[in-house]
């Protein structure tokens, strides 16, 4: 050892400053965990900085969205006034080339004030009977005159206004339901007004109970089936058959069937009742389908006229009443989910009476 080495070491030995040759458990992981922190706080920072640009990118994207918005509805409404005016220029041009009297002018509030003066409510008053009876004071793009109808619509569902409540069913009605030993339906229509009221109100309960009975059956299936394809579809085709059963309930409301129709309804839930599920799947199919003859491939072939060939143009009794309009023909279809779903909550006691 040098002269050098000697020095130094007595000379750290006399200021008692001597250089540790280990660590200590302790202080290890105070360093570790010191260090694991501030690379924690630089990533939460780092990722503050990125959601603090995210939100500032979306927020800029959502007024860039809002105005472009604003310019579409802007631009749309002044296409709509420009169509209009030229609508009413040509309109205005075509009455005066024909001689014909000029368009009365416009006035904004022509349809506000047209109301009757017993039959309006001012608009405050409005506003307070509808938070009355828990409803919106104000819709989107409500008029005073909407405003008024959809309180006078909510009073008469209620019965507030004096008027006849509807029922509480699947489908309501002001028909008054019927007990279930009155339901059974007559083999002949009624001629006589207060006969044929009181078989709109059989005709009325009869489906009330059978689309009651078809939601609780529904409804007490396990969550399994309820969560599968076809508890889905179940479902669906129950709420589709209510909806579109409802323009048949107004029509018995207001009595205006036509007996083309009416009859053949009467015998189909006649039958249904009596639990002949094929005799009423028959006047069904015939009341839809018809017995008019169609005419399939070649129906001239020569210079002769085929035999009975007059029966494809016969019209009346073969004629189908459920290709007449979409609300016939979507009514009827409901009518025979009904029978389906009859045949199973009232089985037959005759097996050869279930529909295929």
């Amino acid at each position: 050892m040098d002269f050098a080495s000697l020095m130094s070491k007595e000379i750290s030995k006399a200021s008692g400053a001597a250089p540790k040759r280990y660590l200590k458990r302790a202080e290890l992981e105070a360093e570790r965990e010191a260090a694991y922190m501030a690379s924690q706080k630089a990533l939460q920072a780092e990722r503050d900085e990125k959601a603090a640009k995210k939100r500032k990118l979306e927020e800029e994207e959502a007024a860039r969205n809002r105005e472009r918005e604003a310019k579409r509805k802007r631009l749309a409404e002044e296409s709509r006034i420009r169509r209009e005016e030229d609508e009413e220029r040509k309109e205005r041009a075509r009455r005066k080339r024909l001689g014909l009297p000029d368009l009365p002018p416009k006035d904004a509030d022509e349809g506000e004030s047209a109301l009757p003066e017993g039959e309006d409510i001012p608009d405050d008053s409005l506003i307070t009977k509808l938070r009355s009876l828990n409803e919106p004071a104000r819709l989107f793009g409500e008029s005073h005159r909407s405003r008024l109808r959809r309180y006078r619509r909510l009073t008469q569902a209620t019965g507030i206004d004096g008027s006849q409540p509807l029922t509480q069913g699947p489908i309501p009605t002001t028909l008054l339901p019927v007990p279930e030993v009155d339901m059974k339906l007559p083999s002949t229509l009624p001629a006589d007004p207060t006969g044929l009221a009181f078989l709109y109100r059989q005709l009325a309960s009869y489906f009330t109970l059978i689309l009651t009975e078809w939601e609780i059956a529904l409804a007490q299936r396990p969550e399994n089936v309820k969560a599968s394809f076809q508890g889905k579809q179940a479902y669906t085709a129950m709420v589709q058959a209510r909806e579109n059963m409802r323009p048949l309930f107004r029509r018995f409301e207001k009595g205006d069937l036509e007996a083309g129709v009416l009859a053949p309804v009467v015998d189909i839930v006649r039958a249904a009742q009596e639990r002949r599920y094929v005799d009423a799947n028959d006047g069904y199919l015939t009341l839809s389908i018809g017995k008019a003859a169609w005419p399939i491939g070649v129906t001239m072939v020569g210079i002769h006229e085929r035999s009975a060939r007059e029966k494809l143009h016969e019209s009346g009794k073969g004629q189908a009443h459920i290709m007449s309009d979409e609300v016939t023909r979507k009514f009827l279809q409901s009518i025979k989910r009904c029978l389906s779903f009859a045949q199973t909550r009232w089985p037959p006691d005759d097996q050869l009476q279930l529909m295929g």
